[in-house]
């Protein structure tokens, strides 16, 4: 059963859960009493507040990293992802409620086999439970709310097995679905360039200028940046104040002497022989130039990755492969030799040198990585002390005055903010998270540092004086004018053609314009030097002949639908095509299955929302 619902939980459980919350999305609020820690019950299942603030805290993280901005909850609330969220979860409930009333189960085995198998809680020697529990209290878990989580995921799975299973769509939709996917079209583009326009774009005057400035005062706009105090230390800072001892640096010398000093070696290949009589035939056969290795290789069923010994040294090779080969230096063919596994042909790639780094040569290197950690280990023994300054109210200033850590701050999101504590990402994570009224934690640096923060103020974007970005906005200017005369002239040149009887390939001969045909390309082609947004237009063009403008950076394409092909519909291609095609359709059933369900378990079960626990869960995040 675990297996089973892995895989229904991977592939299937948040697939359906975003349809059903779809269903879900509008049900009424009713009146909730009691349940402190719930956000809404469903029949006999709950949404608890910290899985509701888990989800937000998720949501947000996950936009701050696509987006690179800040998020707060009141921008989640504006566009309602708060509601789609709390939707989400109580279409969870409501599996697990429908899963409770079914009877289903799931055994304490199942849980472990399913938690045990997940990477983050491997130990050295599999399974470890102090990492486990450690990993959990890093995202907000206990184990008793994750195990119950599992649980309820597995139960969902098996339930939407059997909601989920058998749903296909007919096979008149999918063929011609797929047909439409691998239809292929001819095209013909004539592209203007400014050399087509009959006049030049004329200089804007100021008055121009200062209208355009102000019209489009969003394009011109200085980034919205966060004005940051931060306290920090790195092992960088430290290495001036970490000696290292001679002795330890011989230790580690000493540890690492496989690195430092090699000894001579070869790249080989060998290809062993069933009896010595076959090596010499195979050998005799290279020599008269009647084969080649390669061929050999091929010939014994082998692959030359089969063959292939990579970096050997003398010692890695028996006593009489080790003497002929290392005994040549020609880089040819050697054998037969009797090797571990019998005779062999032997074929040198490259001869690598003997290579000796002295304890003197390597001593900058190994100086710089005990310093390292030397340094380390000062952040480390320090951090109880900057903690303790921090709680008891220590500003960031007296903390790095008080410590080894260091006062600075920047205007994060600034064009020109290239402080080098910008390049780690945690440091870049809480400064476009932090608010005003956070308290300055320690945070860990990637290479052992710590860093702690403070917004001062949110800097809203300003919009320059013309006379400081006079340039930029004469030449934005100038690319929407030309962008428009050329896109004119595009449609009076499609006027032409349509009214007048204008051929567009004569067009080709008037200055600033050249024509580029193309065949058979598909929906999905890539066609360099043309802009992405062609094949959409060219394949919303019905007829043979029909004709489309559209805009393309500094030219305006006047696009003509030359021809319509049918696609093989009998490739290994379109097969796979109509596998995902049928999975996707068949997902797109589904959803109207679920918004049924969903419907009549409202009218059965009802759902019972506590406003006060969503709001308590908000003012976390304020």
């Amino acid at each position: 059963m675990a297996s089973v619902a892995k895989k229904a939980s991977n592939i299937v459980v948040w697939i359906l859960l975003g349809l059903l919350f779809v269903a879900l999305a509008g049900f009424g609020v009713t009146s909730f009493s009691g349940g402190s820690s719930q956000v809404a019950e469903v029949g006999r299942a709950n949404v608890t507040a910290s899985a509701y603030f888990r989800l937000i805290q998720q949501t947000i993280n996950q936009q701050i990293a696509a987006t690179g901005q800040p998020v707060r909850l009141a921008d989640l609330q504006a566009d309602r992802v708060d509601e789609a969220i709390r939707s989400q979860l109580i279409a969870q409930a409501a599996l697990d409620n429908e899963a409770l009333e079914m009877g289903l189960s799931v055994s304490d085995e199942t849980v472990f086999s399913e938690l045990s198998a997940i990477p983050a809680f491997q130990g050295q020697t599999g399974f470890n439970a102090d990492i486990y529990e450690a990993t959990l209290r890093q995202q907000g878990f206990t184990p008793e709310e994750f195990e119950e989580q599992i649980r309820s995921e597995t139960a969902r799975a098996l339930l939407q097995i059997g909601v989920f299973g058998g749903v296909a769509p007919p096979d008149a939709l999918t063929e011609a679905l797929v047909a439409r996917e691998v239809e292929t079209r001819d095209f013909t583009v004539a592209r203007l360039s400014e050399g087509a326009l009959p006049e030049p774009i004329a200089e804007p005057d100021a008055e121009t200028l200062a209208a355009f400035h102000e019209e489009n005062a969003a394009r011109f706009e200085t980034p919205e940046t966060r004005s940051i105090s931060y306290a920090w230390v790195s092992p960088d800072m430290l290495l001036d104040e970490v000696l290292v001892d001679e002795d330890r640096l011989r230790e580690l010398y000493d540890a690492r002497l496989d690195e430092f000093v090699r000894p001579e070696r070869r790249l080989l290949e060998r290809l062993v022989f069933p009896s010595q009589e076959d090596a010499q035939d195979a050998a005799d056969a290279l020599a008269a130039g009647e084969t080649d290795f390669d061929t050999l290789v091929e010939g014994r069923g082998l692959t030359l990755d089969d063959v292939n010994l990579d970096d050997v040294a003398r010692g890695d090779l028996s006593a009489a492969a080790a003497e002929a080969v290392f005994a040549d230096d020609a880089g040819e063919i050697i054998g037969p030799v009797d090797s571990t596994f019998g005779p062999a042909l032997f074929r040198v790639n490259a001869v690598l040198n003997a290579t000796e780094v002295t304890f003197e040569e390597a001593r900058e290197e190994l100086n710089a990585e005990l310093a390292q950690d030397g340094a380390r280990r000062l952040i480390f023994e320090a951090r109880e002390e900057i903690d303790d300054l921090l709680a008891s109210g220590a500003t960031l200033e007296e903390t790095a005055e008080a410590t080894i850590m260091r006062f600075a701050s920047l205007d994060y999101g600034a064009e020109d903010a290239s402080d080098v504590i910008t390049g780690y990402d945690a440091f870049r994570e809480a400064a476009e998270t932090v608010a005003a009224t956070d308290f300055p934690g320690l945070i860990e640096l990637s290479d052992g540092g710590l860093v702690a923060l403070r917004l001062d103020s949110v800097n809203p974007p300003e919009l320059p004086p013309l006379a400081e970005i006079e340039d930029v906005v004469a030449e934005a200017w100038r690319a929407q004018a030309l962008s428009e005369a050329l896109q004119e002239e595009a449609s009076a040149l499609l006027t032409a053609i349509v009214t007048e009887g204008r051929a567009l390939d004569a067009a080709g001969e008037a200055e600033g314009i050249t024509l580029e045909t193309f065949t058979g390309q598909g929906r999905r082609a890539f066609i360099p030097g043309l802009p992405p947004t062609i094949l959409p237009e060219l394949f919303d063009l019905a007829t043979p002949g029909d004709l489309a403008v559209l805009p393309a950076g500094d030219e305006a394409l006047v696009l003509r639908l030359d021809g319509i092909n049918p696609g093989n519909v009998n490739s290994a291609e379109v097969a796979a095509l109509l596998a995902l095609i049928e999975s996707q359709t068949g997902q797109s059933i589904a959803q109207d299955l679920f918004e049924s369900f969903g419907a009549a378990m409202e009218g059965e079960v009802g759902i019972r929302v506590n406003q006060a626990v969503i709001n308590q869960v908000h003012s976390q995040f304020r």
